[in-house]
């Protein structure tokens, strides 16, 4: 007789997945890519059987979307077929993709890459993901053993359950932060009608962007967040007309410059935590919550040097285990309300839509995330010529940032759906008049008359 066929496992949405099918739009989903470019053209086939055999290994990550009368939660499924990668990353996710699998595993030359809804993972269990698949396919491909190593694992091991848990609600604390209900200045552009998302990547040598960072005190993400701002900070200068003058503090401003100044806005940066390396564990699931750190121009104008130092007291004083806990647990609390759980899902849908909209992405510029230095076995090595991570814009802003490093360069991945390159040009400009050799690739297309 046949084996009898196990029933696919289902989990519930883990509580910062909880939100992300309500926000979907029409012209945006919350998706990330990982890729890794090898030495030699990618073979599709052995990719698809690295896929098929890491895939038993995650069983959170292979997952379609489902509802119910009441909640979203996932559900696994076959592997996706691996296919060509498409002219640009990260486009579009529908619900009837979703629907299908959470995921994407494409190839390109050189290239593979996996491309997650957010409700799936975060950034550092796609990493882990992708990491597994890169070296399964370098063991098919070559014939190498790859031993299990820091996040490469044994795919034969059985799978912990801690892999498979919901971690906020286990380390939610008993007092629930306010919101921050600052409404920030905002990046806008004309939006590309076909939403063409341009993706520029900046390569800089590890060593001496650590060297600077470390020259002042502050972490890599805290060095780059800074830039950002400062960038920022010029742009709306810019676009309210307020002159150098106001800008240094002269007192003897006309009444035009003074009122224009009253217009300015909170500038911040998004930086996601990894909470993993606060309260431990090894979920596969998201576990991750943001801080929001930046400036008010009202106050007068901020150097580089101010920024640098105010962005990592900012991050020293707000990234700790006690007040990580403050932020998600109010989420935590909301997913517990037993009346909310009595609630339609349509309903709920349109109310965490409006949460989103209100206090998800309006308190902050953008969204800066660093993943750090990649380390992977020494077997993989040779074959395994750059690593990068890059995230989707925001659904209501143009522009969002991800950082990678491996072995001695670092990525910085710009991307934006809007037409004008405002930002990079000038983010890329100010790093070079730091003292950095950056080379710049881009995907930018000519723009047409």
């Amino acid at each position: 007789m046949s084996e009898k066929k196990k029933a696919p496992r289902w989990m519930r949405l883990d509580n910062a997945a909880l939100i992300f099918p309500a926000a979907l739009r029409k012209t945006w989903s919350n998706a990330f890519r990982i890729a890794f470019t090898m030495a030699d053209p990618i073979d599709p086939s052995i990719l698809q059987d690295a896929l098929d055999h890491v895939a038993k290994r995650f069983p959170s990550v292979c997952v379609c979307l489902r509802k119910s009368l009441f909640w979203y939660y996932l559900e696994e499924v076959e592997p996706p077929t691996v296919r060509e990668d498409s002219y640009q990353p990260l486009i579009r996710m529908k619900r009837s993709d979703i629907r299908r699998c959470g995921i994407r595993v494409l190839y390109y030359r050189n290239r593979l890459a996996v491309e997650f809804f957010h409700s799936v993972t975060d950034g550092t269990g796609g990493m882990i993901f992708t990491k597994n698949l890169a070296a399964e396919y370098v063991r098919l491909r070559y014939g190498i053993e790859v031993p299990p190593e820091g996040d490469v694992k044994d795919l034969d091991q059985e799978v912990p359950e801690e892999e498979l848990e919901d971690s906020f609600s286990e380390h939610a604390g008993p007092v629930a932060a306010p919101r921050d209900d600052h409404h920030v200045f905002h990046l806008t552009g004309v939006l590309e009608k076909d939403q063409f998302l341009h993706l520029t990547t900046g390569i800089l040598e590890s060593a001496k962007i650590k060297a600077a960072a470390r020259e002042q005190g502050v972490t890599v993400t805290a060095y780059l967040t800074a830039i950002l701002l400062k960038c920022i900070l010029d742009i709306q200068y810019e676009r309210l007309n307020i002159s150098e003058p106001a800008r240094t503090g002269d007192q003897s401003l006309s009444f035009r410059e003074a009122r224009r100044r009253r217009k300015l806005r909170p500038v911040k940066v998004q930086i996601p935590v990894n909470l993993r390396a606060l309260y431990g564990g090894c979920t596969m699931r998201n576990f991750v919550a943001v801080v929001n750190v930046g400036v008010d121009p009202r106050m007068g104008d901020y150097s580089l040097e101010e920024l640098w130092q105010i962005v990592h007291h900012q991050m020293q004083l707000n990234i700790t285990a006690k007040n990580m806990a403050a932020i998600f647990t109010p989420n935590v609390n909301s997913a517990k309300n037993p009346l909310l759980k009595l609630v339609p899902l349509p309903v709920k849908n349109l109310v965490m839509r409006m949460v989103f909209d209100a206090v998800g992405e309006s308190v902050a510029c953008m969204c800066l995330s660093n993943l750090g230095q990649v380390k992977l076995p020494g077997a993989m090595e040779p074959y395994v010529k750059r690593v990068e991570f890059i995230l989707g814009p925001q659904s209501q802003a143009p522009y969002n940032a991800s950082v990678t490093s491996w072995l001695d360069h670092t990525y910085i991945q710009l991307v934006r759906n809007s037409m004008e390159p405002e930002l990079e040009r000038r983010f890329f400009r100010m790093l070079v008049q730091l003292g950095f050799h950056v080379k710049v690739e881009s995907n930018d297309r000519k723009q047409q008359n």
